[in-house]
């Protein structure tokens, strides 16, 4: 084994020579939904070994991702992504956050409202996604690039005006290359790629316009 290729984590399936995992994601979700374990960041990291990056971006920015302005209360979310992020790009496998975002609670509302309808988006997902390049997904620089990506999303859906929705986009591309990573589907990453393009594009089109505006008022 190179020290470019990650090793197999717990949850795949000895008999399958493709390194996925047999159990479908939603479905280990639903698991950890319903196990006694904490319900933390800290507690996701835990049971999702080497998807622990992935999985845990792709709660953080799930709610960014929703089509309703947060007024930058999400904002937090999107700082704690870009510091996972970076830790994927130096090359980290495992998570560090500061205890009071590890071990904080996702509190009743994420874990009975927030993650069950997100469940249902992603089995609606997995009834069309299967592996493809799934070797890339193994690949540690290949990783350090996606790192790069979720910076670079985090980011644009910070920067976007408050109350505008305009973070949607970014933020619903980061989640499915979050989601990418964790189903080894090259096809929802280009997916993630195009959303998350078009919607830096928006931001970048709307503050210019926005700005030329102001220029003529003052």
């Amino acid at each position: 084994m190179t020290d470019e290729e990650l090793p197999d984590g717990p949850a795949d399936d000895p008999a399958d020579g493709s390194g996925t995992t047999s159990v479908p994601f939603s479905d280990q979700l639903e698991a950890w939904l319903a196990s006694d374990g904490p319900k933390t960041i800290g507690g996701l990291g835990d049971v999702f070994a080497e998807k622990s990056f992935a999985v845990t971006i792709l709660f953080l920015m799930f709610v960014p991702a929703l089509p309703l302005p947060t007024g930058g209360v999400t904002h937090v979310f999107e700082v704690v992504t870009v510091l996972l992020a970076a830790e994927l790009v130096i090359g980290s496998r495992s998570i560090w956050l500061p205890a009071r975002f590890r071990d904080r609670s996702l509190g009743p509302t994420t874990t009975g409202k927030a993650v069950p309808f997100m469940m249902r988006r992603i089995r609606w997902l997995e009834r069309f996604s299967r592996p493809r390049a799934a070797s890339l997904f193994g690949r540690r620089w290949f990783l350090r690039v996606l790192g790069l990506v979720f910076i670079v999303l985090a980011v644009a859906a910070a920067l976007a005006p408050p109350f505008s929705g305009l973070d949607t986009l970014p933020s619903l591309g980061a989640v499915f290359v979050a989601l990418a990573v964790i189903l080894e589907d090259v096809v929802a990453l280009a997916i993630g790629l195009g959303l998350g393009a078009a919607g830096i594009a928006l931001i970048f089109t709307v503050g210019a316009a926005l700005l030329h505006l102001i220029q003529r008022l003052f």
